[in-house]
């Protein structure tokens, strides 16, 4: 028997829903499993648009009148970083299923409020990034917890760009640069979740973290020529700690305007572990392997007989992955891979790698998944 569509809404409808990449594209082609009912944005006359290009029935101003209104399971959360907290809570007090951009929220006691809700209420929340969907990262999970590379001794964790203002980025991208965003929130959270996901939660963090542009120009799009005034540090590095001497420097930062490395490179005692990205066109494996002795007497670079590339599914679906995660653990009743418990740990070592870069100290990490 056909399962119901999940009737879903969809909060904000700016770059990240109407992308090549982003949720709308791939909602399209998963609509024997979610039927997108409404839209609600507070620019009305884009969300119109956007409604009648993607044959969306319902239109509304507001989180409110698309929850009082409208007819939902779900609601897949779209808006800045500094609406996640307080949106999400009215979305999981609705009782509705929830999908989150990345973070879950920026204090930790609203992701804990989050948490505990859901819970009461038996209600199912995935949270973005998708990287541990990505078979690249499900493998590297499997390799180290099999000893491919030996103890792991420590990682560097590329999560940064150049910063929407170095793009023809389509909507003004200000926001990205003022206090309560960032690109610790915004960027660095991917490479937070890639290395957790792999090796677990954290148990310290150190970090530095500062302003390199007091001003930013805008390089391109329709807003090319702004000058943004920079209110949030756009330079962080920090440095955990997973015990057993094993650590991760991860960057997050609007400073990486080009590499050619992995995204992801883990050094053992028995090799080396690398991981690329499928947004930067490599053309290469997902996962590289080095070994010492990978046959007797020769060190080498291989391939593990598992050895896998980019996702269909992720080339198909795009950021409505996350979409489709929590569908299959609605239908599957299992908690989601992409969890708030993880997205929580994330953000205490976002909130601490500031705390540290402050007072200069190590600090301790708390929470778990």
């Amino acid at each position: 028997m056909a399962r119901t569509p999940l009737r879903t809404g969809m909060l904000g409808v700016g770059t990240i829903a109407t992308a090549p990449y982003g949720f709308l594209p791939g909602l399209m082609e998963m609509r024997e499993a979610v039927t997108l009912v409404a839209v609600a944005d507070p620019v009305v006359e884009r969300a119109r648009t956007i409604a009648a290009q993607y044959g969306i029935p319902e239109v509304y101003a507001t989180l409110e009148e698309m929850l009082e209104r409208s007819d939902i399971d779900a609601v897949i959360n779209l808006t800045p970083i500094p609406l996640h907290g307080s949106t999400s809570m009215k979305i999981l007090e609705a009782g509705k299923h929830l999908v989150a951009e990345k973070p879950i929220a920026t204090t930790m006691e609203d992701a804990d409020a989050q948490i505990e809700l859901a819970n009461a209420k038996g209600l199912t929340v995935v949270v973005a990034p998708p990287n541990m969907l990505q078979p690249s990262r499900v493998e590297a999970k499997r390799l180290i917890e099999a000893g491919v590379i030996g103890q792991p001794c420590f990682a560097r964790v590329r999560s940064s760009h150049g910063g929407p203002a170095a793009f023809a980025w389509p909507l003004d991208p200000t926001w990205f640069y003022q206090e309560g965003s960032g690109p610790l929130f915004d960027m660095g959270v991917y490479g937070i979740h890639d290395i957790t996901g792999i090796l677990g939660p954290a148990k310290r963090i150190v970090a530095f973290s500062g302003i390199t542009e007091k001003v930013r120009t805008v390089r391109g799009g329709p807003f090319a020529g702004k000058q943004i005034e920079v209110t949030a540090d756009d330079n962080t590095l920090l440095m955990l700690d997973f015990g057993n001497s094993t650590y991760a420097v991860v960057d997050a930062t609007f400073n990486v305007n080009a590499a050619k490395s992995p995204q992801l490179e883990l050094f053992g005692r028995a090799g080396t572990l690398n991981l690329y990205s499928p947004m930067e066109g490599v053309s290469g494996p997902a996962v590289e392997v080095f070994r010492l002795d990978a046959i007797p007497g020769v060190d080498g670079w291989i391939a593990p007989r598992s050895q896998v590339g980019f996702a269909d599914s992720q080339q198909r679906y795009q950021r409505a992955i996350l979409v489709k995660h929590l569908v299959d653990c609605l239908v599957e009743h299992k908690h989601p891979v992409l969890s708030a418990e993880h997205a929580r740990h994330a953000l205490e070592i976002m909130l601490k790698a500031t705390e540290s870069a402050r007072s200069g100290k190590v600090l301790d990490l708390t929470t778990t998944f």
